[in-house]
């Protein structure tokens, strides 16, 4: 990538950052005074909502779709043209009578998406993207016994290495880490990495120039989950790798908390038994049953095929505890669990559904779904670059 379309990628991007949090928010505050720039800012949303999700359309078929007159949507058009987020495709090839029509679509391949994901044992692991979410090209750096200012630094190489890789101005940069992450990109506590009250988000923005977003790893999967995977509007996506996580969608909204610790599972303490010492200090988390590196270990310790049943029946027992009061509380429709097949999928995912089943009135709806994702390894930096096609240009 040259350095003039760096320079154009983060000039456009940082020109957009100030009215991201509102580009996408169809919901004004009851009493707010809708200003024309807002307005205008809201409908030009609309517009890249339907050209993303409606490849080909006319100006009077946007106009049609978003309810907005034929002169507004030219104006908006012919701003995004001159911003590069729109091209035109072309005259339409049929037989309707008048002025044939031009074709618009989102400039799908003129812009990248870098993509990161923190959170598997031992790996930091990168994307570059399209606007469609198509991976490009990929990078991965070992991390082994890497944690606190030494990640972040290793976080900064790997994005380094991704960013001259890309072919095209860069729209931001999506990054799923592991632990609470609150809505400005600070990791409040992630203790597999050795992380606490880091602004990794401001770090790495700082340091690239690019517009940042960063989001816990689950959420990033939940999101990807509810995108691309055909997740129900009511689902909880698990996500167990380094530690262990949870994304939560109700109404098909991504739900965080009071205090951006929704779905946070991990370092909850499962039954009164005791157990292993937890990275975060307490005995008997979820994470100490559950975290790859634990479950793996006991894995391969076992004696035989069916000892290694019972172990991977005991942690999908675990999990299927932990989660219970969560699924009958909220009445969900789907878990999904994400990460590694040979050790989730059949006993593990078995025994979790068993042990809601079993803990829920199951009987009066048939209880939820619990599969495994359909994403696999790509799943955190697929929501990774969701959050960025959201957070720039208010897509999805």
């Amino acid at each position: 990538m040259t350095q003039q379309g760096t320079r154009q990628g983060t000039g456009l991007a940082s020109e957009r950052a100030a009215s991201r949090q509102h580009r996408f928010a169809s919901v004004v505050r009851a009493g707010a005074r809708v200003t024309p720039e807002r307005a205008r800012s809201h409908n030009r949303v609309l517009v890249l909502q339907e050209l993303y999700r409606s490849e080909g359309l006319s100006r009077a078929d946007l106009a049609r779709a978003v309810g907005l007159t034929r002169v507004t949507i030219s104006d908006l058009v012919a701003d995004l043209i001159a911003d590069d987020l729109v091209i035109e495709l072309g005259i339409r090839a049929d037989a309707r009578p008048g002025k044939p029509a031009t074709l618009l679509d989102i400039n799908r391949a003129g812009f990248a998406i870098v993509a990161l994901d923190l959170s598997y044992l031992n790996l930091f692991r990168g994307v570059v993207t399209d606007l469609d979410g198509t991976v490009l090209h990929r990078e991965q750096l070992d991390v082994t016994g890497v944690t606190g200012a030494a990640a972040v630094d290793a976080v900064s190489d790997l994005l380094a290495r991704l960013v001259a890789r890309a072919d095209a101005p860069i729209l931001g940069v999506g990054v799923g880490s592991p632990g609470i992450v609150d809505d400005a990109g600070t990791v409040l506590s992630a203790p597999n990495l050795g992380w606490a009250d880091l602004p990794l988000q401001d770090t790495l923005a700082e340091r690239t120039g690019l517009p940042v977003l960063v989001a816990n790893d689950a959420n990033a999967a939940a999101l990807a989950e509810r995108t691309f995977g055909g997740a129900e509007d009511d689902t909880l996506l698990i996500r167990i790798g380094r530690g262990v996580g949870s994304g939560l969608v109700i109404g098909g909204r991504l739900v965080r908390g009071a205090h951006s610790a929704a779905g946070e599972i991990g370092h909850v303490v499962v039954g009164t038994d005791g157990g292993e010492v937890c990275a975060c200090g307490k005995t008997g988390c979820l994470e100490t049953w559950l975290a790859i590196p634990r479950l793996q270990a006991r894995a391969q310790a076992a004696p035989d095929a069916a000892g290694r049943d019972a172990v991977l029946a005991a942690a999908g027992e675990r999990l299927g505890i932990s989660i219970s009061p969560v699924v009958g509380a909220l009445n969900l429709g789907e878990v999904v669990l994400s990460g590694p097949l040979d050790l989730l999928d059949g006993t593990l995912l078995d025994s979790a559904a068993e042990t809601i089943r079993s803990r829920t009135m199951a009987d009066s709806h048939g209880g939820p779904a619990v599969r495994m994702t359909t994403l696999g390894r790509d799943i955190v930096v697929l929501g990774a670059a969701v959050m960025v096609l959201t957070g720039q240009l208010g897509v999805f």
